[in-house]
Parts: C-alpha cells; structure tokens; sequence
C-alpha cells in the first residue's frame, strides 16, 4: 500500500523497527509524462544495488529474493507508476514493508542497515513547507497535501463530494429537500441562492444547508488529520470560507485563503496562489525556534558540539534540533562514554553511522522537533544545533 507521512506517528514505524536487514530505497517520480517510465528503471537499478549490498553481508541469495519481491512486484505495475508524486521511499525487511509516495523529490540512493534511513523524510515533518489546500465550493471540494514546489490530491473518504450529495442523506426528516443539479457557487464564481421545495426556503436556509455541508466536511477530515500540525490553506469564495470558518475545527486552519471559486483552477495555479499565504507561517516558526537558541546560545540549554547533542538526544533531553538537510557526518558514537569519533567518507564499518541522522531519530522517538535547514541557515554555521530540554 502507498501512502503519505502525514505526522510523526506514521514515522514512527520505521524509526522503531530494528532488524538483520532494513532496506531503505528512495528515488525521483513523475506524476505524468513519459517520464513515469523512469522511475520504474531506476527502481530496478536500485534493487540490484541493494541485492549487491546484501550479497557481500553474506545474506542467502533465497532470502534476498524473499526481501526485494515485494518491490520488485511494483517494476511491471503500470498502474502503480501512474499514481505518485513527487517522489517514492520504500521501506524493506523481513516481515515488513512500506511504501510511501510524497511531496518531496529525492536523491536516488539505497541503504542497507539494520534500522531504516530516515534523514531524508525529515523535511516533511517541521517548519519545512508542507501544508494543506481545501478547495472548496458547493459543486466539488479536494483536499491537497502540498509543499512549495509540488501539490497532489489526497483521497478523502467519509467526505461528501458536493452540497447536493451532503444533504440528500443528512437530517432525512427535513422537510427542505435539495434539488439536484444545482450550486451554491456560480461557474463565475459568484454566489446565488440554491434552489430548495420545502417551507420558508430564503437566503438563511441556504447558508444554513452550506453550513451542514461544510459541517460534513470538516467530520470526514477530521480522521484524516488527526494529530496533524501542518497549516491548511483554504480556497474558496469569500462567503463559503466564512461559514467553514464556523465549521471547521481543525486548529492550523490559517486566517487568509485564497479569494475565488477553486472548480476551475488547476492544481498547480492552486499552489502558486497559496504559497505565499502558508510561506509566511513556515518563515515565523523557523524564526521562533531559532530566536530561542539564541536566547539560550550562552547557556547550558544550548549547543552546536555533536558529542554533547548526541549524548543529550540518546538521554531524551533535546527538545529542538537543526540539522543541515544536506551535510552528512560520519563517525562513531559510543552511548556509553558520549565519545564522537569522525572518520573519512568511504571508511566502511558496521559501527560508523550518520550521526546528525542518529541525532534526529533519539530527538524524534522522544518527542522533539527537527528542523531541516539549507546550509548557511543554522546557528554559528554548525552542521547541527540543539536546544536541550534541561
């Protein structure tokens, strides 16, 4: 099954599971255009990297083939190819599998370990642009998952699709009955009175039934945004927004949206209009975080040397961490003494290990924040920074 990381929790798997062999398999994918066929060729390329790798662990050439198959099954899906995103992380081990297609485009690249690679799903989970997009209108509505540069419709079961079909089974016993086929949203984008047969229908019992609609809508969302903290953007005309404003009980609903009827605009000029609205949230928590550390900069809460923030993230005592989304240190860490030994690229030993992804998994699995940065953007121009919880 493919799905989104739509919160910690659904990461939470993969930063719990330990094995003999975890296989982390991340590539580039297209949503459409020719291009779809090579991600299919460099999955297959991946996979006889990974089995390479196995290979030379010592690992049966059964149990390689018992492993891969699972992926190797998707190589021929044409179907399977036709509904991704941006870009595809597949999580492999005995008894497990995952498989996630998301908003972020990925370095090709295969890792073969005895716990899965998380680093590079780490933008999707703090202050990095990912946000939501309700387009709503009485004829349609969609729910979009989308980060600056990409937007994908996600499903949304136990949402009505349309006014007309949210009140043909809500409240039976009303005497207003809905007649199909027509919309409180004008194609222009305008508003009009729908049409109703029934006693004291007016202009109030129409925003009354928009309301039950929108009612609808923000209860079918709300399992699907359980735990969230991503910021939904909500586009529509003014008056719908209003009532979903009174509706919605979705707490990162931001205060602007974007003004007109959503129906005939397509995903991507969607994107282009609601970025600027959800940027600034993204800018103001990253700016919050990091006008903390520097409260803290002169402080024991605070520190930009790996061995103290690896020993403080093993002990659960980081509660914010920046990291480089790029840089990559290599090194040892022994829990038992907080030694950090740094070793050159290409040094190949079981025990040497990404240390600012080691950092992030301790952060995360004892529930602080990580932010991913591009260079030049974290404190004193560390590769990674921490605010300690005490």
């Amino acid at each position: 099954m493919t799905t989104t990381i739509s919160a910690i929790d659904e990461l939470r798997p993969l930063l719990e599971h330990h094995a003999r062999w975890c296989i982390s398999i991340f590539l580039p994918t297209h949503r459409r255009g020719p291009e779809i066929r090579q991600a299919a060729i460099r999955l297959k390329n991946l996979l006889h990297e990974a089995e390479v790798g196995l290979s030379k662990r010592g690992v049966r050439q059964a149990e390689i083939e018992e492993l891969l198959a699972p992926a190797r099954v998707r190589l021929t899906s044409h179907e399977f190819w036709r509904l991704q995103s941006d870009g595809l992380a597949l999580f492999l081990a005995p008894d497990f599998r995952r498989e996630h297609r998301l908003p972020l485009e990925f370095d090709e690249h295969v890792t073969v370990a005895e716990e899965f690679e998380i680093r590079p799903l780490l933008p999707l989970l703090a202050g990095n642009g990912r946000f939501f997009v309700l387009a709503l209108s009485g004829a349609h509505n969609r729910l979009y998952e989308a980060t600056r540069d990409s937007i994908v419709e996600l499903p949304t079961p136990g949402v009505p699709e349309s006014l007309d079909v949210a009140l043909r089974f809500d409240d039976p016993q009303s005497q207003l009955q809905f007649r199909t086929g027509t919309s409180v949203t004008t194609p222009a984008g305008g508003r009009r009175a729908a049409t109703f047969h029934g006693h004291g229908v007016g202009v109030d019992d129409a925003r009354s039934n928009l309301l039950r609609y929108c009612q609808q809508i923000d209860r079918g969302l709300e399992p699907l945004l359980a735990g969230e903290r991503a910021p939904m953007v909500l586009a529509a005309v003014d008056a719908d927004r209003a009532v979903y404003r009174e509706a919605n009980s979705y707490r990162h609903l931001l205060e602007r949206g974007v003004a007109g009827n959503p129906d005939r605009v397509e995903p991507l000029d969607l994107l282009r209009r609601a970025w600027p609205i959800a940027e600034p949230h993204f800018a103001a928590e990253i700016e919050r975080a990091l006008a903390r550390f520097g409260d803290l900069s002169s402080s024991p809460r605070a520190s930009t040397r790996p061995d103290e923030i690896l020993t403080a993230a093993a002990s659960g005592r980081v509660d914010t961490l920046f990291v480089d989304r790029d840089e990559r240190l290599r090194g040892i860490f022994r829990a038992d003494t907080g030694e950090v030994m740094l070793v050159a690229d290409g040094t190949e030993d079981g025990t040497v290990r990404d240390l600012i992804e080691l950092a992030a998994r301790h952060t995360l699995t004892h529930a602080g924040t990580v932010y991913a940065l591009n260079a030049g953007e974290l404190p004193e121009g560390a590769t990674a920074a921490a605010i300690l919880r005490y």
